[in-house]
């Protein structure tokens, strides 16, 4: 069976994408075999990645609505070991539409166990809200994963986040657990970013990990030429961040390198 990960942050622009199209890419380079899920309308994780949202054979819509398997709508990357489940601006109506069903909070759960067999590692990235795709996301996942930006604001929403994940650990599944938080758009040079992250390690003292994303060009860059950052500039510092994040993930999940 598949470890799950759910990436969310109900805060927009934390590096919640950026965060889970690099790690699937830096666990397939680790040989795992990687599906990564397109769970947000805005199908940034799609587009990521190189996949034209154009003539696509099935997406999240139709899976989330019982319309297709989520092996209908997998494609296989450019990248060996790495699978992607796309996703359009379709999805937002999708989700109205998944409140009329009878099983709508188990609707990704479901399509996962169908396929988790064939993968070691499946990564769910979340939209930036509490909604029902992420109450989903949460139900179906074994960990959650959770990117803080280091700037002003940081920590707002997050304990109704971590209220939530309460709630869906407690009525739905017992067995999701925090991963831990990864700061994001980490610059040491200033002093709001190194007392942010001081603030966010108070908060969440060892579920933060070692390794903190830089706020770094190259990073940036990558999405708008449909690559991870490692396929743009693997020598660069974020390319080097997501690898070491890429590795505590691993440990943590108690899944070492093939």
């Amino acid at each position: 069976m598949a470890t799950v990960i759910c990436i969310t942050n109900q805060k927009g622009g934390v590096g919640k994408t950026t965060t889970a199209v690099n790690l699937s890419y830096y666990l397939a380079k680790d040989k795992f075999r990687v599906l990564l899920i397109d769970f947000d309308p805005q199908g940034n994780a799609t587009s990521g990645l190189g996949i034209s949202k154009k003539d696509l054979r099935a997406t999240m819509s139709e899976v989330v609505l019982g319309q297709a398997g989520l092996s209908d709508a997998i494609i296989e990357t450019k990248y060996k070991n790495l699978y992607v489940a796309p996703t359009t601006p379709e999805l937002a109506n999708a989700e109205v539409e998944m409140t009329k069903l009878s099983k709508k909070f188990v609707q990704l759960k479901a399509a996962i166990t169908a396929v988790d067999s064939q993968f070691d590692y499946v990564i769910i990235d979340c939209p930036p809200s509490l909604s029902l795709l992420t109450v989903n996301g949460m139900i179906a996942a074994d960990y959650l994963l959770l990117p803080v930006q280091t700037e002003f604001y940081a920590l707002e929403g997050v304990a109704q986040l971590l209220d939530s994940m309460k709630l869906v650990k407690k009525a739905m599944n017992p067995n999701l657990k925090l991963l831990g938080v990864v700061a994001t758009m980490y610059d040491k040079r200033t002093s709001l970013s190194v007392e942010v992250l001081n603030e966010v390690k108070k908060y969440f003292k060892d579920k933060v990990f070692e390794t903190a994303i830089p706020r770094n060009v190259r990073v940036a860059e990558a999405p708008s030429h449909g690559v991870p950052v490692g396929g743009y500039d693997k020598f660069s510092k974020g390319a080097k961040a997501y690898k070491e994040l890429t590795r505590e993930v691993e440990q943590r999940t108690g899944v070492a390198g093939k």
